[in-house]
């Protein structure tokens, strides 16, 4: 799941693709793969709104122009399925695979692959970049999250990893970039850890570490807040919205019938996609709306408990 600057949801179910234009509520298929090529592992948009990365359990990943529908790329490198993917702000695009292994494309040249990084043990399950572009966040099912500095990043060669953090005593697949501080660095794990940890990549020091009692899946900021929101697993497949930095409980949001593996938040902040097993997406007013004040949206939570962020519509993906 991702949602677009140019205000189009992309969500992949199984071996197809599909593009959920919000202005318009239209939805078109972008693309089918092959049964030998799929399912769909993937998906991430370019900033120009217009590029999606798509990566495949074959251990492709495509580039597509989503306006002219038509694939412009094929990006190898990996031996096994691409579970994650993320772009630097630019032309580079990070692919993280079950192969352990972490290649940076340069999506402009032929010879694509710039950058190898293989420090995890097991599959890559989470990438992100942050927001200057500067640091490359990296989870991976063997428990470990690493930290990639860009200006250590080898061009054509392996490079080495700034901090090796081990601190989560699951699969760390949740992972977020605070929008504002600097170096702030949020991470989830599975079932067995139940965690959300807060990092300061610049040190490697873990700040706080909170027990959520239910396996992190996915971990989105807001940009007009101090909050986080997190969504989850077994048992309860709800959504949590934390006030950080004290981390107080804000609401629990439930609806989900499974895990809800995927959070995208709108091009304009307020409003947070989320896709589950259950194969629908639901649309959350979770971070206020952009008429609203901070006084008034906080009287209103007060009030009217969870109803005042509730889910805004539902999407059965088929």
């Amino acid at each position: 799941l991702d949602w677009s600057s140019s205000n189009v949801v992309a969500v992949a179910l199984a071996s197809t693709v599909y593009l959920w234009h919000v202005s318009t509520g239209s939805i078109e298929e972008l693309v089918k793969v092959s049964e030998e090529a799929g399912p769909v592992t993937s998906v991430s948009w370019g900033s120009d709104g217009k590029h999606l990365a798509v990566g495949l359990h074959d251990a492709e990943v495509q580039l597509w122009d989503t306006v002219a529908l038509r694939q412009v790329r094929s990006l190898k490198g990996h031996t096994a399925r691409v579970g994650s993917l993320a772009w630097n702000g630019g032309p580079i695009l990070s692919s993280g695979g079950r192969d352990a292994t972490i290649f940076n494309h340069d999506v402009r040249i032929r010879e694509h692959v710039i950058t190898q990084m293989t420090a995890h043990e097991q599959e890559v399950c989470g990438l992100k970049w942050s927001l200057s572009g500067q640091q490359l966040a990296s989870g991976g099912n063997d428990n470990i999250l690493h930290i990639w500095n860009a200006s250590m990043m080898s061009s054509g060669g392996s490079s080495a990893y700034l901090h090796r953090l081990d601190d989560h005593q699951a699969a760390v697949k949740a992972l977020a970039w605070c929008p504002f501080q600097s170096n702030l660095l949020a991470s989830g794990g599975g079932s067995s850890d139940r965690c959300i940890k807060f990092w300061n990549t610049q040190t490697g020091v873990c700040l706080n570490s909170i027990d959520t009692k239910s396996q992190v899946c996915a971990l989105q900021w807001s940009r007009h807040e101090r909050e986080i929101l997190s969504s989850h697993g077994f048992s309860q497949n709800q959504l949590c919205l934390w006030k950080y930095p004290s981390m107080a409980k804000m609401a629990e949001l439930t609806g989900h019938t499974s895990r809800v593996l995927h959070l995208a938040l709108s091009p304009d902040g307020y409003t947070v996609a989320s896709a589950a097993g259950d194969e629908t997406l639901r649309f959350w007013r979770v971070f206020g709306a952009p008429e609203s004040t901070t006084l008034a949206r906080t009287k209103s939570k007060e009030a009217a408990g969870t109803d005042s962020l509730s889910v805004r519509s539902t999407i059965h993906i088929r």
